[in-house]
């Protein structure tokens, strides 16, 4: 007999984490190897620019895993978009998940009214979406090879 419970549970979370941790290495060959090296480690990734009174212009909050960057935020202020900010905050993400982390590979997702040919015109493809996620909206993956 099981009892289900859905409240929220921090504990639980992790010791779920864990466990299916163990299980993906257990059961793959390439995440084993992956996670006896350094690219096995999530390694966290941001690059902020500050305007000239040391205020938030604009961001990218990412992370790098097995080789690849995966960009969770880019954002830019109102008054500088059309700039060329966004471009060179993704530019600069990029050269340090490839220079600094030996990363070959980009991944992201963005919504259709947000920015996919922002992304398409920087050499993102798209290689996923979802329609109605959320309910009228189309939800993209989108990816780059680096260098």
């Amino acid at each position: 007999m099981f009892r289900f419970e859905t409240e929220v549970d921090k504990e639980r979370r992790h010791l779920l984490s864990r466990r299916l941790r163990e299980d993906n290495t257990t059961g793959s060959p390439e995440i084993r190897a992956l996670r006896e090296g350094p690219a096995g480690h999530e390694v966290p990734l941001e690059v902020w620019a500050m305007d000239a009174h040391g205020q938030l212009a604009a961001g990218l909050t990412g992370r790098t895993w097995a080789h690849w960057l995966h960009v969770d935020m880019l954002w830019v202020d109102v008054r500088y978009r059309g700039s060329g900010l966004g471009s060179r905050l993704l530019a600069e993400a990029e050269r340090v998940a490839r220079t600094d982390r030996s990363c070959t590979r980009s991944r992201l997702e963005t919504w259709d009214f947000q920015a996919p040919d922002f992304y398409r015109k920087r050499g993102y493809e798209v290689t996923g979406r979802v329609e109605n996620y959320p309910p009228g909206v189309t939800e993209f993956t989108l990816t780059k090879q680096l260098g």
